[in-house]
This record gives structure tokens, C-alpha cells and sequence, in this order.
């Protein structure tokens, strides 16, 4: 909800799509074309983590980035390196995630 309101106040004009677990998010990738995907890193069935290497593994052509309350050195070089576009901290501005999301909407 806290990730949705702030979509809203940024002004960019994206269709959203909701998943309730990392799975269900893999699974609508394969299904539908999406240009970029927000993640939780901490999700339940396949975290966003596993999420991001599983759509590199399998060559789906979208981006991911992460929005989370967990934002450790390490999380974000892991992000980093498995190719993520970001990583935010929560609490987040609707500033901030217009700024990084600008360049995709």
C-alpha cells in the first residue's frame, strides 16, 4: 500500500500490477511483458533476491529494483551484482522513487 500511494505521488504515468509473493511475481513475468518490476527483498515463497536471479536465469527481459526496510552493505552489493537498477530504503519519499524510476516510465 506504502509502495502504491507513493507510485501515485510521483506523477509518472505507470500501470500497476500487484503480486502477494516473490512466486506469484515470477509467475505473472512469465505470463505478461512488464517494462520493470519493484521488489521487496523479504517476500514469502521466493524472496526478491531469488527473484531477480530467476528472471536472469531464465532472460526475461525486464528490470528489477528494490524497495525495503533491510538495506545492509551487503544486500545492496548483492543487488548490485546480480543486476538490480537500485536498491531503496524504506521509509522512502515519493520524491526519491520518481527519481530512480524516471528513466524507465
Amino acid at each position: 500500500m506504502i509502495v502504491r500511494r507513493a507510485l501515485r505521488q510521483t506523477g509518472l504515468d505507470l500501470d500497476v500490477s500487484e503480486a502477494e509473493n516473490g512466486k506469484a511475481a515470477f509467475d505473472q513475468l512469465v505470463e505478461t511483458r512488464f517494462d520493470f518490476v519493484l521488489s521487496d527483498w523479504n517476500m514469502p515463497e521466493m524472496n526478491g533476491y531469488e527473484l531477480l536471479q530467476r528472471i536472469k536465469a531464465e532472460n526475461i527481459p525486464v528490470k528489477l529494483g528494490f524497495v525495503t526496510s533491510e538495506s545492509t552493505d551487503e544486500m545492496k552489493s548483492q543487488a548490485r551484482e546480480a543486476g538490480a537498477e537500485f536498491l531503496i530504503s524504506k521509509p522512502f519519499t515519493p520524491e526519491v522513487l520518481s527519481e530512480r524510476l524516471g528513466r524507465y516510465a
